[in-house]
């Protein structure tokens, strides 16, 4: 079972992000704040979910947390301060939307840029450790999802619905067919190309 709490006398929030390794769409942030002591044993990494679970426990977190939000990062931003700099402004846009305000930050990952006045903790796997990463994990994934579904309708021969995004083959051949889309992510286009083989 994941931890409820790093600490017993914070009010955390966990964070994570979802879409960091697409080639196309935005990179989506969660940021999520339970009560004290909140236990769901359902809850996990995103990706050891299944689809249908993953969208019910976001009713389940949405209506169990104390406050959480979620926020993005554009192509344009990500080609302009580059994915991970991306990541970390949409977890600080997240929790800037965060109605109770947190005291500890539980970050997935090794690495983070501090927000404001409050303290960071850095965890690796931290999606698969603490129940607030991993709801921040569900979210941002359920929501991220969504977005590139609606944009398939736009862009079919992507097929975003399926791939999301991600650098499958399916969608490399679309992109070497039809070329890239304003959706996509310009400075990864040098990186397409090569795996591509042009």
């Amino acid at each position: 079972m994941l931890s409820s709490a790093y600490t017993t006398d914070k009010i955390e929030a966990g964070c994570d992000e979802a879409g960091r390794g697409c080639l196309a769409g935005p990179v989506f942030a969660a940021a999520v704040i339970f009560p004290a002591g909140y236990t769901n044993t359902r809850l996990n990494d995103s990706k050891k979910l299944g689809k249908a679970e993953r969208y019910e426990l976001r009713n389940v977190i949405e209506k169990e947390a104390l406050g959480w939000a979620i926020a993005k990062a554009s192509p344009e931003e990500i080609d302009e301060i580059n994915i991970l700099n991306a990541s970390y402004l949409a977890m600080h846009r997240a929790i800037d939307q965060l109605l109770v305000r947190p005291e500890l930050l539980l970050i997935d990952g090794n690495r983070f840029n501090p927000y404001k006045n409050i303290s960071h903790t850095c965890i690796i796997k931290g999606d698969g450790k603490f129940i607030s990463i991993a709801a921040a994990s569900i979210l941002a994934k359920t929501y991220r999802d969504d977005y590139m579904h609606d944009l398939d309708f736009k862009f079919p021969q992507y097929h975003w619905k399926s791939n999301k995004g991600y650098p499958t083959f399916q969608h490399k051949m679309a992109i070497s067919q039809y070329g890239l889309t304003c959706h996509h992510r310009k400075t990864f286009n040098s990186n397409i190309q090569l795996k591509l083989g042009f």
